[in-house]
C-alpha cells in the first residue's frame, strides 16, 4: 500500500487536522456528516494509522481512562455514571458506524473479562463489582466464581473473574484504514509523509510544514503520544510504551482446550498490565507494559521492540496457557501511548485561538477517540449536548515534571509496580494501595 501524496505547497481549507489516527479521522467523519460542504485536510507525518490507532491491542472498551471511583470522588456520582453511560454508548456507536458504512473490522462484542489470577487479585475484582453496584450499573458487570470464569476461558491460577459486556474486539488496522478511505469518499483530503513543524492559532490558524502551510478556520490537534514532540505540548502527555506479541493461528484442538468461544477481551489485575484478545483468524494477541520510559519523552522506531519485555510477554502466554509451550510467535511490535499527568483525557476547543485538541487516552483510545470526535464536532459547530458536559471537555491537565525529575520518577514507579506484582504473587496477599507508586498513579 503506497502512501498518499504529501503536501506540496500551501493550501486553504475550513478544518485542518494534525494526525491521521482515530481521533482525527473520527472528528473529520462526524464534521462531514454534519456539514458535507466542509473542506477538511488531514496532515500526517507517516501514514494514516501509523501510531497507536494501527497497532493497539484490539480492545474497543467501555473503560474510560479515569476510573469510576476517581470520577466519583472528584466530580460526584451523577457525573461518574454519565461518563460510564457515554462510554457504553460509544462502543455501540463504533459498531454501528462500521455496519452502516460497510467497514469490515472483525467486530465481535464478546465483552471484557477481568481475571483474578491468584488469591491476591480477588480483592480487586470484588471492589470493582461493588463499586459498579453503588453506581447503579449492575447490568454492566457480573462477578464470576473460579468455575464460571474457567467455563469461559481456561487460564492458569484463575480464582475468579469480573465480566463486563460492553466491550468489543476489533482489527485496529482495518478500522483506521477503513475510516481513512471513508472520509476521503466524503470529501476530505489526507496528506501523508508530511511532518507538521508547528502551528499558529488566533485570527490566522495554520499548520506549518517544510513543504507548505495548511491555512484553516479551525485547527484540530491530535496525535496522542506524538504531541509530546511539539514544543508547546511537550509536557502535556508522556509517551509510555506498550508492547505486543502475536501467536500463530491455533489449532481446533488448542481452542477446545482453552475455550474462549466468545472472543472476550481479557486482562488480569497486575499493576504491570497485561491485555489479551483473540483475533478473527484464531491467534492470541498478548500485550503489556514493561518497556522502559526514555529520557526527555523520546520516541524512536527502535523503541517499538524491547527484547526483554517481548520475551516476558511470550513467557506469559505459555504460563497462562501451558498447552502452548511450543507455540510459534509470528509478530512482535509496540508503540507509545499518551499519559496525561492526572490521567484525565482532554477534549477541548478554544474559539478565541480557533484550536481544538484531544489527547491523553492512557491506553484506552480505541473507543475514547470516537467519543472525542463527536465531542469536538459538537464544540466546533456550537452544539450543546450531553457529551459536551462531561468532565473531560475543555479539561486541561497540569504538565508533567521537567527532566530529569520525570525520568527518575517514572523509572522508580515502573520498578515499584514490578516489585508489587512479584510480592503479591509470592505471598498471595494483595497490595494495600499505600505505596508511593500506587498513590502517585491512582486513577
Amino acid at each position: 500500500m503506497s502512501p498518499r501524496p504529501a503536501l506540496s505547497g500551501s493550501i486553504d481549507c475550513d478544518i485542518a487536522v494534525l494526525g491521521g489516527g482515530y481521533s482525527g479521522l473520527w472528528t473529520a467523519y462526524y464534521l462531514l456528516k454534519r456539514d458535507p460542504s466542509l473542506r477538511i485536510a488531514i496532515v500526517e507525518r507517516e501514514i494514516a494509522g501509523f501510531g497507536a490507532s494501527g497497532r493497539n491491542g484490539a480492545w474497543c472498551t467501555s473503560g474510560f481512562p479515569t476510573s469510576p471511583r476517581r470520577l466519583t470522588s472528584k466530580y460526584g456520582k451523577a457525573t461518574s455514571v454519565a461518563v460510564q453511560r457515554a462510554m457504553f454508548d460509544t462502543v455501540d456507536e463504533v459498531g454501528r458506524v462500521a455496519t452502516s458504512e460497510g467497514l469490515e473490522i472483525d467486530w465481535a462484542k464478546g465483552g471484557e473479562l477481568l481475571v483474578a489470577r491468584g488469591e491476591e487479585q480477588l480483592p480487586a475484582i470484588q471492589h470493582e463489582a461493588a463499586f459498579y453496584r453503588e453506581l447503579g450499573l449492575t447490568d454492566h458487570v457480573l462477578l464470576l466464581s473460579s468455575e464460571e470464569t474457567r467455563s469461559r476461558v481456561r487460564i492458569t491460577r484463575t480464582t475468579g473473574g469480573l465480566f463486563m459486556p460492553d466491550t468489543a474486539t476489533i482489527h485496529p488496522g482495518k478500522l483506521v484504514r477503513g475510516l481513512a478511505r471513508l472520509i476521503e469518499g466524503m470529501g476530505a483530503t489526507i496528506y501523508e509523509q508530511t511532518a507538521v513543524t508547528g502551528f499558529t492559532g488566533g485570527s490566522s490558524p495554520a499548520l506549518h510544514s517544510a513543504t507548505g502551510d495548511v491555512r484553516a478556520k479551525t485547527l484540530v490537534l491530535c496525535g496522542e503520544a506524538y504531541l509530546s514532540q511539539h514544543k508547546s505540548l511537550h509536557r502535556q502527555v508522556m509517551p509510555v510504551y506498550s508492547l505486543i506479541t502475536l501467536t500463530e493461528p491455533l489449532s481446533d484442538a488448542d481452542w477446545a482446550e482453552i475455550g474462549w468461544e466468545q472472543r472476550e477481551t481479557i486482562a488480569s489485575c497486575r499493576y504491570t498490565v497485561d491485555y489479551l484478545s483473540k483475533t478473527a483468524d484464531g491467534r492470541i494477541l498478548f500485550g503489556g507494559r514493561g518497556a522502559p520510559y526514555h529520557f526527555g519523552s523520546s520516541i524512536k522506531a527502535e523503541y517499538d521492540r524491547h527484547v526483554t519485555t517481548h520475551r516476558m510477554l511470550m513467557e506469559n502466554v505459555c504460563t497462562s496457557f501451558p498447552r502452548l509451550n511450543q507455540v510459534t510467535f509470528t509478530h512482535t511490535w509496540g508503540g507509545p501511548l499518551g499519559w496525561p499527568r492526572d490521567f484525565m483525557p482532554t477534549m477541548a476547543y478554544d474559539p478565541k485561538s480557533n484550536i481544538a485538541s484531544v489527547r491523553g487516552y492512557t491506553g484506552n483510545g480505541v473507543s475514547t477517540a470516537n467519543l472525542a470526535g463527536r465531542v469536538l464536532t459538537d464544540l466546533i459547530t456550537g452544539v450543546s449536548s450531553p457529551i459536551t458536559t462531561l468532565p473531560c471537555v475543555n479539561h486541561h491537565s497540569r504538565n508533567w515534571e521537567p527532566e530529569p525529575f520525570r525520568f527518575i520518577g517514572v523509572r522508580i514507579v515502573q520498578r515499584s509496580f514490578m516489585k508489587l506484582d512479584q510480592k503479591a504473587e509470592a505471598t498471595g496477599v494483595a497490595p494495600e494501595g499505600k505505596s508511593l507508586a500506587e498513590r502517585l498513579t491512582a486513577h
